[in-house]
């Protein structure tokens, strides 16, 4: 069993930057890829952005690519994702969530095992 606890959202400004965190306890951290969705009111949950176990991939939905950025500290059990230039469409519940998998698509939810539960981010225009 993993636990994942994420920090860091609030109300922010279009513009404006926030870096979410997401902890995890449980099991060995650096045994899962890490992913990234939101959920916006009224709509389904979405990928924003996953990392592989080493960190030394990274792949993003093509509406934070460059303005977004995941990644992780395996020593500290951490997975992060920066947010920069955010817009008003970028409101929603993120969440992260850990993958056992070594197989399917890192954009696919079905691929993730354990999920946080969430963290409200509020952009204002």
């Amino acid at each position: 069993q993993v636990q994942l606890v994420e920090s860091g959202g609030g109300l922010v400004q279009a513009g404006g930057s926030l870096r979410l965190s997401c902890a995890a306890s449980g099991r060995t951290f650096s045994n899962y890829a890490m992913g990234w969705f939101r959920q916006a009111p009224g709509k389904e949950r979405e990928f924003v952005a996953a990392i592989n176990r080493s960190g030394g991939s990274t792949y993003y939905a093509d509406s934070v690519k460059g303005r977004f950025t995941i990644s992780r500290d395996n020593a500290k059990n951490t997975v992060y994702l920066q947010t920069n230039s955010v817009k008003p469409e970028d409101t929603a519940v993120y969440y992260c969530a850990a993958s056992s998998k070594y197989s399917g698509s890192y954009y696919n939810n079905g691929r993730y095992d354990y999920w946080g539960q969430g963290t409200q981010v509020t952009v204002s225009s």
